[in-house]
């Protein structure tokens, strides 16, 4: 059996529908990531940034250079750098150089900065499971499957 070609008006219809879904999904990420950031900011006193540079470190207890950190969260040398000399500062970061060159900067977590970040990431973990709650545990775990299969797709893996 051969399936004759979409007409002009099926392929806009899924052009419709494919651009809805996009503007669903970009529209979610946002609400989330606003309340996100407002609980943060009002629980933590922090930023989203800052979250995100703690919780690279804290996957990566041994430390990071301050390029894969940038590399890793696909940000600019220069906003890492701001968002290190504050944690610095409050002792949750350590910087050190690498084999004493100057010019790269390796950072990794105190004991404090742990703490602070396992505190912070329990807390993150509630908050998106109350802004999802909603969504059902199958349904959440068929979505991210499509989604990261989606992904692979266009970002050549991983």
């Amino acid at each position: 059996m051969v399936s004759a070609p979409l007409s002009s008006s099926d392929h806009r219809n899924d052009s419709k529908a494919k651009l809805r879904l996009w503007i669903r999904l970009l529209r979610a990420s946002r609400l989330i990531e606003a309340n996100v950031r407002e609980r943060l900011k009002t629980q933590f006193a922090a930023t989203l940034p800052r979250f995100d540079v703690m919780a690279a470190l804290y996957r990566q207890r041994d430390g990071m250079l301050m390029s894969e950190i940038s590399r890793f969260l696909m940000v600019s040398n220069g906003n890492v750098t701001g968002i290190v000399d504050r944690l610095v500062t409050e002792r949750l970061v350590v910087r050190s150089q690498r084999d004493g060159d100057r010019r790269t900067s390796f950072v990794k977590l105190t004991g404090k900065g742990v703490a602070k970040f396992e505190d912070m990431a329990e807390a993150h973990e509630d908050w998106i499971d109350e802004l999802l709650a909603d969504l059902s545990v199958k349904d959440a775990n068929n979505l991210s499957a499509k989604l990261k299969s989606f992904r692979s797709n266009w970002e050549g893996g991983a």
